[in-house]
């Protein structure tokens, strides 16, 4: 995209997303309610598995850990921001701070991408492999992993940040979006875009697809051992454990497709997509591994004290 004006743009304006004046205060009110009580659900979860020995020992509840880390960390960089779109008057946003925006959310989110791909692997050697498991999934090799995991997310994050900053900015200012994502910022951009938009589509697409058929492929190993257990019960078993983590990867990959992985439109769906891996995800995560999850509903019983937790498994 070229453009004539040759002022640099040292700020953007972030537009939000439209809502009806009337409801400007409820809207603040409420993602401020759901920026606290994500960062509050799921330091309760990150506690909880570094107080329970029975947890911060197996890796699952590693990386369940590094998990809520990285929850907190999307909802930290996104909502706040968003949430101050419901007040009154103009807040730009520093070029910079758009910048670290954009990194640190596809820094946490591709990590975030590589995570689900673990914890899935994780329940294939569980359940698919039980007598091996203890030996092919060490607490070492999982934390090998998710620094893997970090060091992935954080290259990811900053191809895509030089990429999108490397172009000129010098026409308007305005970015129809809720935060610094690149399809919204590219379209700001003095320059020709189309190399920036191919190697998004190719660098995203790569990631998104070979974690979502990675998780596919574990997913159909585990359903078939599951279908092969005799009694009802340990099939139930079996299956709850997968369940939380079956549900948070369909809320999380879902929108991630719908935004990143189709030609370049502005529905008006694209801003409550997106509000799903930044602020929706991030809420519902504790809230689906504590009520889905019998182990870390024990241990939070534990850690509170609760009569006869001792004695149980």
């Amino acid at each position: 995209m070229q453009r004539g004006n040759s002022t640099v743009l040292t700020e953007f304006i972030l537009t939000g997303i439209p809502y009806p004046l009337r409801l400007r205060t409820f809207l603040f009110v409420f993602f401020l309610l759901i920026y606290i009580l994500t960062q509050l659900g799921n330091l309760l979860i990150l506690i909880t598995v570094w107080a329970d020995p029975k947890l911060h020992a197996r890796p699952m509840y590693i990386f369940l850990g590094v998990l809520s880390i990285i929850d907190m960390g999307i909802s930290s960089i996104i909502v706040p921001r968003l949430a101050m779109t419901f007040t009154s008057g103009i807040k730009p946003i520093p070029f910079g701070g758009c910048a670290a925006q954009l990194y640190f959310y596809h820094f946490l989110g591709s990590t975030q991408c590589f995570l689900y791909t673990l914890m899935a692997y994780d329940r294939y050697l569980a359940i698919c492999r039980p007598l091996h498991y203890p030996v092919l999934m060490t607490v070492k090799l999982s934390a090998l992993l998710v620094a893997g995991a970090w060091l992935a997310g954080s290259m990811h994050g900053a191809l895509q940040a030089i990429l999108t900053f490397r172009l000129s900015y010098c026409g308007p200012n305005k970015v129809d979006y809720f935060f610094c994502d690149i399809p919204a910022v590219l379209k700001l951009a003095c320059a020709d875009t189309t190399v920036n938009e191919l190697v998004t589509f190719v660098d995203i697409g790569v990631v998104v697809a070979s974690c979502f058929l990675l998780i596919l492929l574990s997913y159909i190993q585990i359903i078939q051992t599951i279908l092969r257990i005799r009694t009802a019960d340990g099939r139930r078993r079996a299956f709850s454990t997968c369940g939380a983590h079956v549900t948070v990867v369909a809320v999380y990959y879902v929108p991630c497709a719908f935004i990143y992985l189709r030609p370049e439109t502005n529905s008006p769906l694209d801003g409550a997509a997106a509000l799903f891996p930044t602020a929706i995800t991030p809420f519902l995560n504790p809230l689906i591994y504590t009520l889905r999850n019998q182990e870390v509903k024990l241990a939070l019983r534990r850690m509170v004290g609760g009569p006869g937790t001792k004695s149980e498994v």
